[in-house]
């Protein structure tokens, strides 16, 4: 009888460790509050009317190898861009301001072996787009695009208007809503030297 007793008591606790495994993930998602926004993407990044781009300038050794053109390059063609997306109104003061938009190519130094263990990766040079608030001056958000290597002059200015043409992308996406939208081009299958 103490046999029962205690076999009876241990399947108890099974079927209430199961019932409680089962309803754990259920009362893990009653808790998430409905409010929550699918991209919390800044009011302000969204409702700009008004901006100002700076011109964040590039790192020395891009000009005019390996890409053609000058240091401002980039700056006069986002300006252009930006100009025909026709979503803002470009001003010559970040005081008429709503945003501030300072755009750089940055050429970071770093690891150049094939160890990857620990998470390095040989540096690309990359278009930076910093957002910034114009009444408080906080930054709002960054956009990063690399511009992936390259042997000839040609591909290598390719790559410039591919990595420039995926800031505007990244930057029209923050204005629509839903995640998905927020890396509209991801990174596919990258070769041995992207990696």
């Amino acid at each position: 009888m103490a046999t029962r007793s205690v076999a009876s008591d241990y399947f108890s606790r099974i079927r209430f460790t199961a019932a409680l495994l089962l309803l754990t993930p259920a009362l893990c998602l009653a808790q998430t509050p409905p409010d929550t926004p699918a991209t919390p993407v800044p009011a302000a990044i969204r409702s700009a009317k008004a901006v100002f781009l700076a011109n964040g300038g590039a790192d020395g050794g891009l000009f005019p190898e390996p890409f053609s053109g000058d240091p401002n390059r980039g700056y006069f063609s986002l300006y252009s861009q930006l100009k025909a997306m026709g979503k803002y109104d470009l001003v010559a003061d970040p005081s008429q301001a709503d945003l501030v938009m300072e755009i750089g190519l940055v050429a970071p130094t770093g690891p150049h072996n094939d160890a990857k263990q620990l998470g390095t990766a040989d540096p690309l040079p990359f278009f930076r787009l910093a957002i910034y608030d114009a009444k408080s001056h906080f930054m709002l958000w960054t956009i990063s695009e690399p511009i992936y290597i390259a042997y000839r002059q040609k591909t290598h200015d390719k790559n410039f208007d591919d990595a420039l043409a995926n800031v505007m992308a990244d930057l029209k996406a923050l204005g629509e809503p839903g995640a998905q939208n927020l890396y509209p081009h991801p990174p596919t299958r990258l070769d041995p030297w992207h990696r």
